[in-house]
């Protein structure tokens, strides 16, 4: 199964995608790790986008596109996968149109996961990173606030910039304005499911394969 997992910042996107890659035994692609580790591993589009990071640019689409189709040709991508953060844009949204005809993926589906924003404020500005690890928890996941859970340093919990709250609220100006646009793109296609992302994850998660189910028409088999 190809699945684009869709919605404005804070939705619960990333949390959604780690469940159902275990799931459904296929990979989630996040478009910044892959990123970032093209960077690390200096690969040809890992150099180019560098560079252009160094400047302070945006990685253009044409690169990101690249190291997209790098990914998705690669073996672990054989039996479907689960894109999370790309694309943002309409241009990049037909970039990747055409790259799913080149490589003839045609079972892909959208899942958009809505949330009312008032919710989503309060969501992110109740995370927390920590500087050694750089992990990001919510506050319900932290038992101890002056020690991390994953890594063990003390007194290491910072809140990020963009999880503060007038940053939060441009971010979704933003999204309405070049992201949700691309929602109206995929409408077109009729692959499109939606959630509300308001519950509990499990519940969330379970309304996705409820939704998939629905929209293909067969059972969905998962692995946990």
């Amino acid at each position: 199964m190809h699945l684009i997992l869709f919605g404005s910042p804070g939705v619960g996107k990333g949390t959604q995608a780690k469940i159902l890659s275990k799931k459904l035994n296929i990979p989630h692609i996040s478009t910044g790790d892959i990123l970032r580790q093209a960077v690390k591993d200096q690969t040809e589009l890992g150099k180019k986008a560098s560079e252009i990071m160094k400047k302070g640019d945006l990685v253009p689409d044409d690169v990101m596109i690249g190291l997209i189709r790098d990914t998705l040709q690669s073996d672990k991508c054989q039996s479907g996968f689960i894109l999370d953060g790309f694309p943002r844009t309409v241009n990049q949204a037909f970039a990747l149109k055409k790259l799913f005809e080149e490589l003839v993926i045609n079972n892909w589906y959208v899942v958009t996961i809505n949330a009312d924003k008032e919710e989503i404020v309060r969501r992110l500005t109740n995370r927390r990173a920590c500087k050694q690890c750089q992990t990001i928890f919510n506050y319900q996941e932290i038992k101890d606030l002056n020690k991390c859970p994953k890594c063990g340093a003390e007194n290491s919990f910072y809140q990020r910039n963009d999880d503060r709250e007038e940053v939060i609220r441009k971010r979704l100006i933003i999204y309405d304005e070049t992201t949700k646009p691309v929602l109206d793109f995929y409408l077109q296609q009729n692959n499109v499911i939606f959630v509300d992302g308001c519950g509990s994850v499990e519940a969330v998660n379970q309304n996705i394969l409820n939704a998939l189910e629905s929209l293909t028409g067969r059972k969905i088999i998962t692995s946990v």
